[in-house]
């Protein structure tokens, strides 16, 4: 190699190319798939992991915590359609790297400096926004959207029932099941809202089983929700909030082929305030808080944006000098603090 613009690798054949784009694909594909039956057999957790946000929600909302099945092959279809996409996202970083072994050598130097700051920028903002999804934005969104799933709680003082000798024993209620219950009690689990029965099991006398009637509020409305329609909820509203997190990388392409700059965008910062606050009421369900938590993340990564263009322009990140000019400003701001403490 003479100079920064010669090509990694030397020309290939059209044929050698097909070889090796035959290679990549196979080692490409070659992980994916055991991932995916590695984690279908751990499909069950994932599964719950998945839906505690939703049972979460209906605890809150004081409803039994319990998804419905439809078919016989629902629970083990969305197993399967969860371990193939977790597969996908897992693998991931190795079917880019395989991407990346095809098409690096034939780009000059200061063009993959571009590329290895794209992907993995990538890849850790896709992550935050899953990471926002799951612990932040879902468990306030479904509480809010349960709760408009319910009838009205019906309340009244536990001492104006009359009580005659004619009453019917009172259920216990109980906060858990009984350490040893036996054939025929019965009691409500407070924490499970249901009303469970300790029943012996057909030709084992000597065991028994416990059945429950979950609890649900007097009304015109029951909350009954499906499993396969909940995990097409979650899986839609990750790939929004992992394309949505993408914001910063298209900023900065965009900037890159000389369509926006820092002062374009600060000049227009409060219509693109404006849209967030339109995308975020879209997503949002409907209350102030939660279209707070969709808003306030978009607008600091329209921040990021800006200050992401700043430092990655195109002639930086092609001397690739980029890590060494934040560590310069690091420094400047450090020793600039410890100048004014001095003082």
């Amino acid at each position: 190699m003479t100079d920064g613009t010669t090509r990694a690798s030397s020309t290939m054949s059209f044929g050698d190319h097909l070889d090796e784009l035959r290679k990549r694909v196979f080692l490409a594909i070659v992980v994916p798939i055991p991932l995916m039956f590695a984690l279908f057999a751990f499909g069950g957790e994932i599964r719950a992991f998945l839906c505690e946000p939703l049972l979460r929600a209906m605890r809150a909302n004081n409803i039994a915590a319990q998804l419905t099945v439809l078919s016989p092959t629902e629970t083990m279809m969305m197993d399967l359609k969860i371990s193939f996409i977790l597969a996908l996202v897992i693998a991931a970083p190795w079917v880019l790297w395989q991407l990346w072994k095809f098409i690096g050598p034939g780009l000059h130097h200061h063009e993959q400096r571009f590329v290895r700051l794209l992907l993995p920028g990538s890849g850790v903002l896709a992550l935050i926004g899953l990471v926002l999804l799951y612990y932040v934005m879902l468990p306030l969104m479904l509480t809010v959207l349960v709760s408009f799933s319910i009838s009205p709680t019906t309340t009244m003082d536990a001492g104006s029932a009359p009580t005659t000798a004619a009453t019917t024993p009172s259920v216990p209620v109980l906060e858990t099941d009984p350490v040893s219950p036996r054939a025929g009690d019965s009691w409500i689990n407070t924490t499970t809202r249901e009303l469970r029965f300790a029943i012996p099991i057909a030709g084992d006398q000597a065991h028994i089983e416990i059945a429950s009637v979950a609890l649900t509020h007097p009304g015109t409305l029951v909350a009954a929700f499906r499993l396969s329609e909940y995990i097409d909820f979650v899986l839609l509203f990750a790939m929004g909030f992992a394309i949505a997190f993408q914001l910063p990388i298209a900023m900065l392409l965009l900037s890159w082929v000389g369509i926006v700059n820092p002062k374009m965008l600060r000049k227009n910062r409060k219509y693109a305030f404006f849209g967030v606050v339109v995308i975020a009421a879209a997503i949002a369900p409907g209350d102030l808080l939660s279209l707070g938590v969709v808003a306030v993340p978009l607008v600091l990564l329209f921040e990021f944006s800006i200050w992401l263009i700043i430092l990655a322009p195109t002639s930086r990140v092609a001397s690739g000098s980029v890590l060494s000019k934040f560590s310069e400003r690091f420094r400047t701001s450090g020793s600039a603090e410890g100048n004014v403490g001095d003082e």
